[in-house]
């Protein structure tokens, strides 16, 4: 019997034994990942298709995505959506750059009807001209809000300056509204989403019947191609600031072109970037936070894409204060470069990170949220255990190296709004 006035024996952490998808090929373009031992009743199927924002002019990836389930000549958007409702299901359709991802969650013994109702929705689409003009108008009025919040502003003015002249440094504006028409919807759908499909994920014990229909009747959507993307961005560094009338806070963006996973300082600089601003109790919250008071929150962040990724900081802060905010910033970037790190703090972000791996490989959805994140890049699960063993041998004076090398105060791009 478990003796419970004996507190268990504390083990650092070596590494996590990773249980890996099942995987197997839709067609010889499009793979399917599958875990299926989940310890309760619940799925999840996810749908990735090559229609992300870059594959077309502003606005008809997200419009396209927000009319998937519109409306058949038969059946109208509320008859498919009341139809999901009674199948227990709950869906979600999210749209980045590079992809869109269609997913659903819901109950095992439900989730082949919850396909059918999403092959119908796929293989009947209209997209009638009256709920065009619905989400044409309350897109418009969503966008027209945004844009009066700083943090919008600062934060497309940001991604345009690490990626002008190129798809991805391309956003919606109000105008553009007015010039969208509904064929192009239509075309954008049958190129991207009937003929667009490249990736099935299924988390849920799903009866092997049930899941060979789903591959089967999915092959009609297959990609034909492997989907290509953008290489070789040039980083150049600049320095805007935006008027935002009557603005009371300014928003800030600082950062630059970087890299993704497949880089061999990734986990390096993710490590520095950690001490810098990836967490509650890092350097710059400490310091604009707790000691300056100029902000509720600032953190720093690595994004990727396929073939890039890209490092930021971000925060709002008293207009009175951007200039000094923007200072303190600097100065913490550059006692990175100068002073080590010492071991007590390193001590504490080595814990706070190894317990973000512990804590995001906790169970089925998680591990295939992992998987995911490397299995693009051409990886496996043991990324995470490298991950592991960087965090436990890191010295001082690689992070001091690695400041040097890329947070170097003149490459950055330095944009503030208000």
């Amino acid at each position: 019997m478990l003796d419970r006035t004996v507190a268990p024996e504390i083990k650092e952490v070596e590494e996590v034994k990773f249980i890996y998808p099942k995987f197997e090929k839709v067609t010889e373009n499009v793979p399917f990942f599958w875990i299926k031992d989940v310890p309760n009743a619940t799925a999840r199927l996810d749908f990735y298709f090559d229609a992300g924002i870059i594959r077309s002019r502003s606005l008809i990836a997200s419009i396209t995505a927000g009319m998937l389930f519109s409306g058949s000549n038969v059946k109208d958007s509320t008859t498919f959506h009341n139809l999901l409702d009674d199948a227990g299901a709950y869906h979600d359709i999210s749209v980045t750059h590079e992809q869109a991802v269609v997913s659903f969650y819901g109950l095992n013994e439900q989730m082949i009807h919850i396909f059918r109702i999403f092959e119908e929705a796929m293989d009947t689409v209209v997209f009638p001209q009256s709920e065009f003009e619905e989400i044409i108008n309350e897109r418009k009025q969503k966008l027209q809000v945004s844009l009066e919040k700083v943090g919008v502003l600062a934060q497309r003015a940001f991604q345009k300056s690490l990626f002008d002249q190129t798809d991805y440094g391309r956003f919606a504006n109000l105008e553009d509204f007015d010039s969208l028409l509904q064929s192009e919807i239509v075309d954008f759908f049958e190129k991207f989403y009937k003929k667009g499909l490249v990736k099935i994920v299924l988390v849920g014990d799903i009866p092997q019947n049930d899941v060979n229909d789903i591959l089967n009747q999915s092959k009609k959507w297959a990609i034909s191609h492997v989907p290509t993307f953008k290489k070789d961005f040039v980083n150049q560094s600049c320095r805007i600031h935006l008027e935002k009338k009557d603005a009371i806070q300014t928003a800030i963006r600082i950062g630059k072109l970087l890299f993704n996973k497949e880089h061999e300082d990734y986990i390096s600089f993710n490590i520095l970037n950690t001490i810098l601003g990836d967490y509650f109790g890092s350097r710059l919250m400490k310091n604009i936070r707790e000691d300056k008071g100029y902000t509720y929150g600032i953190g720093s962040f690595v994004s990727e894409l396929n073939h890039t990724g890209y490092f930021i900081i971000a925060t709002e802060v008293g207009s009175d204060f951007a200039e000094k905010t923007i200072d303190e910033i600097r100065k913490e970037i550059e006692i990175l470069h100068t002073d080590l790190i010492d071991e007590q703090e390193l001590d504490l972000v080595r814990s706070y990170l190894l317990g973000q791996i512990l804590k995001t490989a906790d169970g089925p959805y998680a591990t295939m949220d992992l998987y995911l994140g490397v299995q693009n890049h051409g990886m496996d699960l043991e990324f995470y255990n490298r991950f592991i063993h960087k965090i436990r041998m890191i010295q001082p004076m690689e992070l001091r190296e690695i400041a040097r090398k890329y947070l170097v105060w003149d490459t950055l791009n330095v944009i503030s709004v208000g």
